[in-house]
C-alpha cells in the first residue's frame, strides 16, 4: 500500500509518494506522467515522507546537494531503471547531454528511448532528470514543466 503527502514548496504543491520499499514518487503540480491512485493513503505523519519533505526543503534553500533517502524505482522497466540509475551519477550543479548519458549506459543509439525513460522518472528532483539537456545546450522537455527545469538548474547554479 502506497502512502502520499502533499508538500507545499517553492515549486508548488508536490505530491510525495512512498511504498514499503522507499520513496516512490515526487511529482510537480501538472506533472505530465503523474497518475494519482485513489487507493493511496494520505499520511502526513509518515516518517519517510516527512524526511523527503525536509530534504527537499533543504535542497530548495541551497543547503542540500545530495539526497539520502531509500528509493523505490520498481515501477519502471529494466531499461528505465538503468537510465534512472545513470541519472543519479550526474553531480549537483552539472548537466549531461542525452547522447552522453546514452553512451554512459553503453547504448549510444538509444537517445530517444533514453529521453523517454528520463521523462518517465517518477522521482523528479531526487533522481535529477532535470540535469539532462540537449547536446547544443538547449533545455528541451521536462515532465515537471520546462520552467521548473530551468529553475532547478538555476538553483544549482548551472544556468
Amino acid at each position: 500500500m502506497k502512502k502520499y503527502l502533499i508538500h507545499p514548496s517553492v515549486f508548488g504543491a508536490l505530491h510525495l509518494v512512498a511504498s514499503e520499499h522507499g520513496l516512490a514518487g515526487v511529482y510537480f503540480p501538472e506533472h505530465r506522467h503523474f497518475q494519482f491512485d485513489p487507493a493511496w493513503q494520505l499520511d502526513s505523519n509518515d516518517a519517510l515522507l516527512q524526511r523527503a519533505a525536509y530534504q527537499l526543503d533543504a535542497y530548495f534553500a541551497g543547503e542540500l546537494q545530495n539526497f539520502d533517502l531509500p528509493l523505490d524505482c520498481t515501477q519502471g522497466t529494466p531499461f528505465q531503471q538503468e537510465v534512472w540509475q545513470a541519472l543519479r551519477t550526474i553531480p549537483y550543479g552539472n548537466a549531461c547531454s542525452y547522447a552522453a548519458l546514452a553512451k554512459q549506459i553503453n547504448k549510444p543509439k538509444a537517445i530517444r528511448a533514453l529521453g523517454a525513460a528520463n521523462g518517465r522518472n517518477p522521482l523528479s528532483i531526487v533522481i535529477p532528470c532535470h540535469r539532462v539537456i540537449a547536446a547544443n545546450g538547449d533545455l528541451q522537455g521536462y515532465a515537471g514543466g520546462l520552467e521548473n527545469k530551468r529553475r532547478l538548474l538555476e538553483l544549482e547554479n548551472y544556468l
